[in-house]
């Protein structure tokens, strides 16, 4: 019982006590959780009670209020924590018991007995709520996705395949970590800091001390890696730092990601022609809006033809500008170099650059912003909690009050980068949303992970705009979190098809540089005046700057996702070849030779987003179409959101993503709210709605 995992949390909202949690904690916990689950199992199967619904599928889902749901929460803390402050004990530990995870999950999903019951109440089920039968479907269909159907040889070939995918892609998380991690770039001279900003400098010299070193420290880190390549004059090494960042594990070191990366994509293959499917996307697509390979491979071509001439026009005016600056007709533009020339161009033109925010985007108030934006649309309230329990100093805790004055949820935000920290941002759950069988409404605990720019000796946390739009996409994913209301927690919150769960973050950009918003908190540090109405005027005029390029980029990631997972043939072709064939037809800037997207592109290799990175634009798509009923009525219009909270936020998957969408919007959206936002024009059939396919299920959890 020294084992916290094992006891009834006596804490704040029963969050979880991370002061008492200890390494060694995990795995026995992780031992005893399996156990109790395969037990929990054998009731299931050896009641002799006819199958129903309610003894069978529910508890699948859940257990009794009083069950403890130890392997769950175990499960929950450590795979965050593998994200957010892992090390290296903590990673070898992942190794060691990923196969007995997936084997003992394998066992739950192949076992015959409790298909056998499954499949029983599929097809003579009692009756049941909307939401109950979608859960069974969803079970159902779960179970026959996992290859419940196989025979005996199929469910052992199934069983290695993904054990073995479970420690690849673990493998491929810790190399890109920790090559990336291990990458500095060392200044000492000080000549070599031209061009950049003060509020840079200093932080490069605060990481310099944090490592011991003299002079100034530049890493790979989104708020040091940004700026770097935005405004360093010393182009040489904007190269090195390019170079660096674009040959992540590909080197001929322990790193190297290459050959996991055609084995993962083999292994997914193998997956789906195992489940009857021609390809990896093919068996995915069944669970998304999007319906079919086909319709994906569409779409891209669409946005393509819609955004490809722009985009090119784009980066002509920032290769000629290059010219002009350097006096020189023939100065070849580089990708190291596009950063620096665009940041270098919108301040000729427009007079703006990001750093000029800075000083009025100070990170305390930010939030203050971000939580006031909340409570102007839905009414809730954050208050900070120092009784609850936080895994890191840099985490703050708070209650979620709801306009009602009811607990709604718990929320933690992690801001700063750090070594046992994966870069980018991320939401994620600690506990999700459900009511039990006594109608007890059980609140989510949700997270936020960012990387942005660290407070200085002499300076706080001063963010760029671009910081304060990652805010609000993470924080529009917890509020889908925080405002789920759903009878079962496998249906909660985010757990919606992937080409759907873009719509709640990305709507929640549209924010950031409106000026009625930005007025509210964005004070200068030093003297609290508001942002400038000449700066924001002026920010606004660059709504439309590089943005087909942006586009494009997002497009020609798409197509390589799509070129991995729609082989229909064993990959055995090298990586960089391979990718580069894939994504040319929607590269803006060629390709620098010997570098590579693949090895470190997390999203597809090891998250979520395998056959299923096109979807932030088609939910970009949902989001600009929606996002136009707030412009028309008031974008801080209450009855609106409240609308998007009723029938989107709340709802969670409990019905398919385009009834939801309707019930909202009113209709099917088009793509012609995105053109007219990026100001490209509309071309012939763009405007053509996304349409609504056959009602599909999500596995329960």
């Amino acid at each position: 019982m020294s084992n916290p995992f094992f006891k009834k949390f006596n804490t704040p909202h029963e969050t979880y006590p991370f002061n008492e949690i200890k390494f060694e904690h995990y795995e026995e916990a992780f031992m005893e959780g399996m156990r109790r689950e395969k037990e929990r199992m054998e009731r299931i199967i050896n009641n002799p009670e006819t199958p129903t619904f309610w003894n069978t599928i529910v508890i699948v889902e859940e257990e009794e209020d009083e069950y403890y749901d130890l392997l769950d929460n175990v499960e929950t803390v450590f795979g965050n924590l593998m994200s957010a402050e892992t090390n290296d004990e903590m990673e070898e530990l992942a190794e060691k018991l990923q196969p007995l995870l997936t084997q003992h999950s394998n066992d739950i999903s192949l076992n015959p007995k409790l298909f056998e019951r499954i499949k029983y109440i599929y097809h003579n089920h009692e009756p049941l709520t909307d939401e109950e039968e979608r859960l069974l479907k969803d079970t159902y269909e779960g179970f026959v996705r996992s290859g419940a159907l196989l025979d005996e040889a199929g469910k052992d070939k199934l069983r290695a395949l993904t054990e073995e995918a479970g420690l690849l892609g673990l493998k491929f998380s810790e190399n890109l970590r920790k090559e990336k991690k291990a990458f500095v770039l060392h200044i000492t001279d000080e000549k070599d800091l031209a061009g950049l900003k003060e509020h840079d400098i200093e932080m490069a010299k605060a990481t310099a001390k944090e490592k011991k070193l003299d002079g100034w420290v530049f890493t790979l880190d989104g708020p040091s890696y940004g700026p770097f390549m935005s405004h360093a004059d010393n182009r040489e090494l904007r190269k090195q730092m390019y170079m660096a960042y674009n040959t992540l594990c590909i080197k001929d070191n322990e790193y190297n990601n290459l050959e996991i990366c055609k084995r993962i994509v083999n292994i997914r293959l193998e997956l789906a022609n195992l489940l009857g499917y021609k390809s990896y996307a093919d068996y995915v697509m069944v669970h998304r809006m999007a319906g079919t390979t086909k319709k994906v491979n569409e779409f891209l071509k669409t946005l393509k033809n819609a955004y490809k001439s722009a985009g090119f026009a784009d980066a002509k005016e920032i290769r000629e500008y290059a010219r002009k600056r350097n006096k020189d007709r023939k100065f070849k533009l580089e990708p190291w170099d596009f950063s620096y020339y665009s940041h270098h161009l919108q301040k000729e033109k427009y007079n703006i650059e990001s750093d000029m925010f800075r000083p009025y985007l100070k990170l305390e108030n930010v939030i203050d912003g971000v939580f006031g934006l909340a409570n102007r649309l839905y009414g809730i309230t954050f208050k900070e909690n120092p009784d609850i329990q936080v895994y890191h100093p840099d985490v703050k805790a708070y209650d979620v009050i709801d306009k009602d004055g009811s607990f709604l949820a718990v929320f933690y935000a992690d801001f700063f980068p750090r070594d046992g920290k994966q870069g980018g941002a991320w939401m994620t759950e600690y506990n999700c949303q459900w009511i039990s069988h006594k109608g007890v409404n059980h609140r989510p605990h949700v997270s936020v992970v960012m990387n942005f720019t660290k407070p200085t000796e002499d300076k706080p946390s001063l963010l760029t705009l671009g910081e304060v739009e990652t805010f609000l996409h993470e924080f529009g994913h917890s509020l889908h979190g925080m405002f789920a209301n759903t009878r079962f927690g496998a249906m909660s919150g985010t757990s919606v098809y992937w080409d759907f769960v873009e719509l709640p973050s990305q709507i929640m950009e549209n924010y950031t540089a409106n000026r009625k918003f930005l007025n509210t908190f964005a004070f200068h540090y030093k003297t609290g005046k508001t942002v400038p109405a000449t700066l924001l005027n002026r920010l606004k005029k660059t709504k439309h700057y590089l943005a087909a390029y942006s586009c494009m980029r997002q497009v020609s990631f798409g197509l390589l996702d799509m070129a991995f997972h729609s082989i229909k043939k064993p990959f055995d072709k090298e990586i960089m070849p391979f990718e580069h064939d894939a994504w040319k037809s929607a590269l803006i800037l060629p390709q620098v030779p010997g570098t590579c997207m693949t090895s470190q592109f997390s999203h597809i290799m090891a998250g979520g987003y395998s056959a299923g990175y096109y979807s932030y634009k088609w939910a970009e798509v949902l989001e600009a179409d929606a996002f136009s009923v707030f412009k028309e009525k008031g974008i801080f219009n209450t009855e609106v959101a409240q609308s998007f909270r009723d029938n989107i936020l709340s709802k969670g998957g409990t019905k398919d993503p385009m009834e939801l969408y309707i019930a909202f919007r009113g209709k099917e959206p088009t793509i012609d709210a995105l053109l007219k936002r990026n100001g490209i024009k509309p071309i012939k059939k763009a405007n053509k709605p996304l349409k609504k396919t056959n009602k599909t299920t999500k596995k329960a959890k």
